[in-house]
């Protein structure tokens, strides 16, 4: 029986010293290429920005004959591999535990391949986040860690094949040959967030079809440290249903450590694979910052996406150096090679200064006072107790 212990270290400072290492899952560089398609939705769930946003659309295909296009736009986080390791790194040794990092960007293995250059991460395991579609509408996030090295490149190449011309059959086929890999770690991430909003009941129903079909060869759902307590919950109500391990998954985008990381008596990233998939042991510890209101922490996020960073490489100091989008040829480029005057428009800095503006001082303060009443009532009550 899959064994799933979850402690909250505000609560219990010792939870760490019975473990010899911790585990940091699921976080990402700016090598990650993260969609700009919120960008239209939010505009359509909030109509007091769709003027905003329509106003841009059409400055910019008035005055420089680009026509905004949200899906073949991207951002990416700002820290660099190493920065990011880094990070994670340090947030685990504070609690006197060795570190291991799994860093997964999307759909691809560029940071992991970088940091084994690097004496400190040469150990890191390849790992990716990987879209896999389902359906006609659907795609699911799955967490694929500690891809063999001598063949990772060939099994990105089976991903990207794949995405480019899906079917279910063929997502089984691969799930299975995964599964076969003994060494691997396949988590489903965040499986109850409706991340292409076809709304939660046929979200729910896809992703109990998927787990009917493809549950045996997943080896864990993730308790995500960016989503939400009822969210959450909700998943360990799935793993109970399909008799399922669960295991922490930060999803960091931004400046803050990860939420939630895995404690273990592993000596390495493949023993602590063993103990997931073979003994079905999942130790999970959410870290301080996850009891923060959500929405503060959301809005955090979106503030590190969007500030300026001096101390950083070049090409990730700035916010519009990480953004992306073609340019009046079809060519990707920085938003900041895209700009008249090198310079963004007026209505686009004033957006910008407002999300800053919200995580600074009284305004800050004052917004995670209002978010957390609930919150705070609802940990005083004790319902997220293991």
């Amino acid at each position: 029986m899959p064994a799933s212990t979850i402690s909250y270290l505000w609560r219990d400072q010792d939870a760490p010293k019975s473990f010899r290492t911790g585990v940091s899952l699921h976080s990402h560089t700016n090598q990650s290429q993260e969609t700009l398609d919120f960008l239209a939705n939010f505009g359509n769930q909030f109509p007091v920005m769709r003027p905003l946003l329509a106003r841009l659309e059409q400055r910019a295909e008035k005055f420089h004959g680009v026509r905004l296009d949200y899906a073949a736009s991207y951002w990416t986080p700002p820290m660099t591999p190493r920065l990011a390791f880094d990070l994670e790194s340090r947030q685990i040794e504070n609690l006197d535990v060795a570190p291991m990092v799994s860093i997964s960007d999307h759909d691809n293995i560029n940071a992991p391949m970088l940091l084994r250059t690097v004496a400190s991460a040469r150990h890191i395991p390849v790992s990716v986040e990987w879209t896999a579609p389902y359906g006609s509408q659907q795609a699911f996030h799955l967490g694929v860690h500690n891809l063999p090295s001598a063949r990772a490149a060939q099994w990105m190449a089976t991903l990207h094949e794949f995405t480019a011309n899906p079917s279910d059959t063929r997502l089984t086929e691969i799930l299975v040959a995964l599964h076969e890999e003994p060494n691997v770690l396949v988590v489903f991430n965040h499986p109850l967030w409706d991340l292409y909003l076809i709304g939660k009941e046929k979200h729910e129903f896809l992703v109990n079809e998927f787990l009917q079909k493809n549950g045996a060869f997943l080896h864990a759902l993730e308790l995500n440290g960016l989503r939400n307590w009822d969210e959450n919950r909700a998943v360990r109500r799935l793993a109970e249903q399909w008799n399922m391990l669960l295991i922490s998954g930060g999803d960091r985008h931004g400046v803050e450590p990860n939420a939630n990381i895995n404690l273990t008596n592993a000596a390495t990233f493949t023993e602590f694979v063993h103990e997931i998939r073979r003994d079905k042991i999942s130790n999970v510890l959410f870290m301080p910052q996850y009891a923060e209101p959500w929405k503060h922490r959301l809005l955090q996020s979106t503030i590190d996406a969007v500030r300026n960073y001096p101390e950083f490489p070049q090409g990730s100091r700035n916010w519009d150096e990480r953004a992306y989008h073609p340019d009046a040829n079809g060519v990707i480029r920085p938003l900041s090679e895209l700009w008249p005057n090198n310079s963004a428009p007026l209505i686009m800095r004033a957006m910008i200064a407002l999300v800053q503006l919200m995580g600074r001082g009284p305004v800050a303060g004052g917004l995670r006072l209002a978010w957390s009443d609930s919150q705070q009532l609802r940990l005083a009550l004790g319902e997220f107790d293991s």
